[in-house]
């Protein structure tokens, strides 16, 4: 009797396992990501003139390799000058946003957005990524490469020069860094990647984004000079004459700044300079693009695609998806006893360039700064590493004709801790355009625990150092 239940059942299970199969739909297709926001190049940078540093090479990326390009702004400008009207403030970010819309237009680039962050002069990078909401400004960054999926990424050079140095234009480079770092980890900003429950249907809260690699990171510079740049990564001149529209590349450069009328206000479409820009064009342009440079140069930042050094920005890269490549991260430098080192931005960019696989970047130059006022501050890191306290003084030797308005003092530093202090140092009233020395030691029980140095030059005008 059991036998003959055990059969019934199993027959029973059989046929209603062949009936269930047979009212099986047909699922849809997974819908891929939407092509319309798929780029080749995207730019980030801080505020809606920015990109014009890059213009030269975007034209010839778009009008003659057929490239497709986005780009991402920081901010509206809302702290700039206005040249054009007494608009500023907020009003000016909302005339700067259009300005900048146009701008890239001329190019053909429609694909474009601006974060929230705050347009910040000055010239350090930690006051910048406070303003912006650095978490919130680098989960947008992400996003919107994930989005966008760009095979390149040009921003700004993360590092502190001497030049405009825009806080923001560092900030800009920062975290378009990061974000080439993260946009390939699906465990970085997860609910970006976590499909939606259902696409078709209000409510969703999860993006269905996916996890994106690009392959290349360059960064282009706000410096004064240019000697740090030779060698360093691929170069185009923008006296070429484009093969697809017959005039040289500065031709689009000219084009793009008489869009910002309230910060060029002499380059005006169908002025002469709008066809091409010599020497005396550029001298006439504020900084950073006042220094006279017929090409324009990018650094090489890193590559996930066997690629040269001052190789063409699409050498090595093939269509399709690039695996994740992980960065290093952060690690605690393995140090011992006492210690003197520069704090503030550039303590933290001896800590971002390894953990982003960097290194290099830490090679292209010596500390520098350029003076637009006359009080130089020097931010100092005094380290004790070592298991007593001490106390440390600082020691300053500067040019003839500089002097020192504080920082020599006594410092008390505890066992395994860090003071922060900082050098105020007075520049002489009569500028000199040569570079100078100023250098800082570290001093306990009337020895040296090491010393830095950073070099100085005076600069007109320019932001608050």
């Amino acid at each position: 009797m059991r036998q003959r239940i055990s059969l019934c059942v199993f027959l029973a299970c059989v046929t209603l396992g062949t009936f269930s199969t047979a009212q099986v739909k047909q699922a849809p297709p997974r819908l891929p990501p939407d092509e319309r926001f798929k780029s080749d190049i995207l730019v980030v940078v801080a505020h809606p003139d920015d990109q014009t540093l890059a213009v030269p090479y975007l034209a010839k990326a778009i009008y003659d390799e057929h490239r497709r390009v986005a780009v991402i702004f920081g901010n509206r400008g809302n702290a700039a000058s206005n040249a054009a009207g007494s608009e500023a403030a907020s009003a000016l970010s909302q005339i700067m946003d259009i300005e900048g819309r146009q701008a890239v237009a001329a190019l053909g680039i429609s694909n474009v957005w601006y974060l929230n962050g705050l347009d910040t002069p000055g010239q350090d990078v930690l006051w910048s990524l406070e303003t912006w909401h650095h978490g919130a400004a680098l989960e947008q960054v992400v996003r919107l490469m994930r989005l966008t999926r760009p095979e390149v990424v040009l921003t700004f050079l993360p590092m502190y020069v001497a030049g405009e140095n825009h806080g923001d234009h560092q900030a800009a480079g920062t975290i378009a860094t990061e974000a080439f770092d993260l946009a390939g980890d699906p465990t970085a900003f997860p609910e970006q990647v976590a499909p939606p429950r259902d696409r078709s249907k209000n409510t969703n809260l999860t993006e269905g984004l996916e996890a994106w690699q690009p392959k290349k990171l360059y960064y282009f510079s706000d410096a004064y000079h240019n000697d740090f740049q030779e060698g360093k990564g691929p170069q185009y001149s923008e006296a070429e004459i484009s093969p697809s529209q017959h005039v040289p590349y500065a031709h689009f450069l000219a084009e793009g700044l008489s869009f910002y009328r309230t910060q060029f206000p002499d380059f005006r479409r169908g002025a002469k300079n709008h066809a091409a820009l010599d020497k005396a064009d550029f001298q006439a342009l504020p900084e950073p693009w006042r220094t006279w440079c017929p090409c324009t140069r990018f650094i090489f930042g890193k590559s996930v695609v066997k690629s040269s050094l001052n190789g063409d920005v699409f050498e090595g890269i093939t269509p399709g998806a690039a695996s994740y490549a992980p960065h290093r991260g952060y690690r605690p430098s393995d140090r011992h006893g006492l210690s003197v080192d520069l704090g503030g931005p550039f303590a933290f960019y001896r800590d971002f360039w390894p953990a982003h696989n960097l290194e290099h970047l830490a090679n292209l130059l010596a500390p520098e700064v350029a003076l637009p006022g006359d009080l130089l501050h020097v931010p100092l890191l005094i380290r004790n590493d070592s298991s007593e306290a001490a106390e440390a003084e600082i020691r300053v030797e500067v040019p003839p004709g500089w002097s020192e308005r504080s920082g020599t003092a006594t410092y008390p530093v505890a066992a395994h801790d860090t003071y922060p202090t900082e050098v105020v140092l007075a520049a002489p009233s009569q500028r000199a355009s040569d570079w100078v020395q100023v250098r800082c030691e570290g001093v306990v029980a009337g020895k040296s625990i090491g010393s830095v140095t950073l070099r100085v030059t005076r600069a007109d005008g320019g932001l608050p150092q």
